[in-house]
């Protein structure tokens, strides 16, 4: 690890960044360094420029992902390099909103009986029932059920806020049937490893795959979306049958 890097992790750390954000952060300036074979100190304005084109004209990168980018330079060059911030070169973006997609309760009950997972079907169910967005449903432990107050602790929400949401008598149910089956010991959705949370990329791979089994071409992706979708799929959850059948302890 070079001394830029490792001082640039050291600055997002004291600024209580999370380490999802200190991770890309640090990757995207290591691949802007890796662009020009040059260290970041040695590079201006214009090379931000040319790669920022770049990543929008060749790698075709979403102006998400680009602002993310812009931002991850601008903490390297204002905060670890006390630079200032060339503002007139590289002008934010203007960002374009798009209203989210949301699935119906008839479609969130198709997804569900549709998943023969038990970990999936329960993940899916608390995604689209609590209105959790993707890594707060993955960063539950066993212990953020709170079944005699009918409440699902979320312990980091987005921004690092911690906040409670209600837990359904259906969804409770589902999840001890997962319990039985899985009987998770710290985290409720373990990835491979017992001590470490099912990443985000499994996540998208077994929605892509229920939406070709579906033929449903609305996307799918509670990644990031399931927190539209709450109110009416939060009805779908109190309708759904939780009966045991053997397709789903696979």
């Amino acid at each position: 690890m070079t001394h830029l890097r490792q001082r640039m992790q050291e600055d997002l750390r004291l600024r209580n960044y999370s380490p999802r954000t200190i991770h890309s952060y640090t990757r995207i300036v290591a691949e802007f360094s890796s662009y020009f074979r040059k260290s970041p100190d040695q590079l201006g304005p214009e090379h931000i420029r040319v790669w920022l084109l770049y990543l929008l004209d060749e790698r075709k990168l979403a102006w998400g992902t680009l602002q993310c980018a812009r931002s991850a330079l601008k903490f390297l060059y204002t905060r670890t390099l006390k630079q200032t911030w060339f503002d007139q070169e590289i002008i934010k973006p203007k960002v374009r909103r798009k209203l989210p997609t949301v699935w119906s309760r008839e479609e969130v009950c198709a997804l569900l009986d549709a998943t023969t997972n038990t970990k999936h079907r329960a993940l899916l169910a608390v995604y689209y029932s609590a209105g959790l967005r993707c890594q707060e449903a993955l960063d539950l432990k066993v212990t953020d059920i709170d079944s005699k107050r009918m409440v699902i602790h979320v312990r980091e929400g987005k921004g690092k806020f911690p906040r409670q949401v209600m837990l359904s008598p259906k969804l409770l149910e589902l999840l001890r049937v997962y319990w039985k089956w899985r009987k998770p010991k710290d985290w409720l959705f373990p990835g491979e490893r017992p001590d470490h949370p099912l990443f985000q990329n499994a996540v998208r791979v077994a929605c892509q795959k229920l939406r070709k089994k579906l033929g449903i071409t609305k996307p799918l992706s509670p990644i990031k979306s399931s927190g539209f979708s709450y109110p009416a799929s939060s009805w779908s959850i109190n309708s759904l049958s939780i009966s045991i059948r053997s397709p789903l302890l696979h």
